[in-house]
């Protein structure tokens, strides 16, 4: 979920003053806008200690009409609130119709909180999120507009801005309490985040933001609110241009966002000397781990998933060519039948989950709801988005009943991708690997790319994370994914 949102993006001093006016222009306007129309705005501020969140919410304050803004920060309770039910703390501090309340770490961060110090166990925690998914609802039915925010760091740039806090002379007297225990417990505290802001992330969804920089974070922010708010209005939106990846490409207005796809080495190839005893180590080595899984009857799905010709048929055909044909399943996914369409999109692939000890391997999977079903306008905007959910979901009761679940992205770079297509069109027995419909999807690549990247963001969870694979050279990949495959049958089976 986090690789999205550590990949190091920054806005350059000039573009920030440049881009900012129009910004904050418009943002006043839907706040006016909000007023006249008696909308009620809640803004979730949370993230990571040390990622800034109060200079967030000092900017808002300069950019909106700040009489129309409440702040309300929830730290210890008190013995007021400590007599009344959870949530009346936050009740009472719901802002009135048509004006702004920011909300510090709202309903989350005790949730949070609570399981990371073991007060909650993940199925209170889970309890807990239910009923906060209920409050939102019922706040969005009645009108409200409640925006999310986590503000993201890395463990290093955290562990980086923790030392420069406790420099002497700093502006900052030392770590406060819950920079210490932050300090101490990165990864308990990202592993419930992650759990909390995917329970969560449904009708008001969240806004992962890289809080590195902070004229990235601040600007990403103001134009992510600033689209809700005129979503939410029914005002046309006109955002301004997209803010670059990084520095060096801060002048280049037309440049591509930076996504996760961007940080793959594709230069990586495969020693060709070793290839082939490499290749028939790892096949054997599956050959005994599914037969040793078979025994224990623990089961194996694995999803491939890639650009158009990027090599997934190879790599599956490499991965099986040593297991005994009985064990596994190859379910080839393509546009749905009229059965299947008449049923939940998660349908058809439930009714293809092995047996105890057996394998399923998906070429293309439920992702094409997110991806092809996304670009292509087959599914709409909501339907989309709410997948997300739906699919860490699904993925989680798979790893809860003890399925070994390993997920693949294949990437490759258009200049190989065409290289490949020119190559089928010329060879007989790869003719039926290439039609229109591959071609067209080429035209929408940049399209595909940001889809990929907010696949990765929502749905690489720590159960069920994404690999991205290097698919330029393809005995790389096909090496590197018979690697990762053994990897999960190995735990399954240890």
């Amino acid at each position: 979920m986090f690789e999205a949102v550590e990949l190091g993006r920054k806005v350059s001093k000039a573009q920030f003053a440049e881009q900012v006016p129009a910004l904050r222009t418009e943002l006043l306007a839907a706040q006016r806008e909000a007023e006249r129309a008696q909308v009620p705005v809640i803004l979730v501020i949370a993230g990571v200690e040390g990622a800034g969140k109060g200079y967030v919410v000092n900017r808002l304050n300069e950019w909106l009409d700040s009489r129309g803004v409440r702040t309300h920060a929830f730290w210890d309770e008190t013995d007021e609130e400590r007599e009344r039910p959870r949530y009346w703390r936050f009740w009472r501090t719901l802002p009135p119709r048509g004006t702004v309340a920011v909300l510090f770490g709202a309903w989350y961060s005790e949730a949070i909180d609570a399981h990371v110090a073991g007060r909650l166990d993940d199925n209170a925690l889970e309890r807990r999120l239910g009923r906060v998914n209920a409050l939102e609802r019922m706040l969005t039915d009645d009108g409200a507009l409640i925006v999310k925010f986590w503000f993201h760091l890395s463990r290093e740039e955290q562990a980086k801005r923790f030392k420069q806090f406790a420099k002497r002379g700093s502006r900052r007297r030392g770590l406060n309490r819950h920079e210490k225990r932050y300090a101490k417990h990165y990864d308990e505290f990202i592993r419930s985040a992650e759990r909390a802001i995917r329970l969560t992330d449904g009708a008001c969804p969240w806004h992962l933001i890289e809080a590195n920089d902070r004229r990235y974070r601040d600007l990403t922010m103001g134009r992510a609110l600033l689209t809700a708010m005129q979503r939410r209005l029914g005002t046309p939106a006109a955002p301004p241009p997209a803010a670059p990846a990084t520095a060096e490409i801060a002048e280049d207005h037309d440049a591509a966002p930076l996504t996760v796809l961007d940080h793959i080495d594709l230069a990586r190839r495969a020693d060709e000397g070793s290839y082939h005893a490499r290749l028939r180590d790892y096949q054997d080595e599956l050959n005994r781990l599914t037969w040793r899984a078979w025994e224990m009857r623990r089961s194996t799905v694995a999803v491939f998933e890639g650009w158009d010709a990027a090599g997934k048929g190879g790599a599956i055909r490499r991965a099986t060519a040593q297991i005994d044909a009985r064990l596994y399943n190859v379910i080839s996914v393509g546009a749905p039948t009229d059965e299947e369409r008449a049923h939940h999109y998660l349908w058809r692939f439930w009714r293809h989950l092995p047996r105890a000890g057996y394998v399923t391997l998906y070429d293309r999977s439920w992702y094409g709801r997110v991806l092809v079903e996304r670009v292509e306008g087959y599914a709409e905007r909501d339907e989309w988005s709410r997948a997300y959910r739906e699919i860490t979901d699904f993925e989680e009761q798979l790893c809860e009943h003890g399925i070994a679940l390993a997920k693949f992205w294949i990437h490759i770079d258009p200049d190989e991708q065409l290289r490949r297509f020119h190559l089928r069109e010329r060879t007989p027995w790869k003719r039926h690997k290439i039609g229109p419909e591959d071609w067209r999807n080429r035209q929408k690549w940049d399209e595909y790319k940001l889809a990929v990247n907010d696949m990765v963001e929502h749905t690489s969870t720590i159960h069920a994370p994404w690999s991205l694979i290097a698919g330029n050279d393809k005995k790389f990949a096909r090496l590197e994914i018979l690697r990762q495959l053994c990897a999960h049958m190995q735990a399954l089976v240890d």
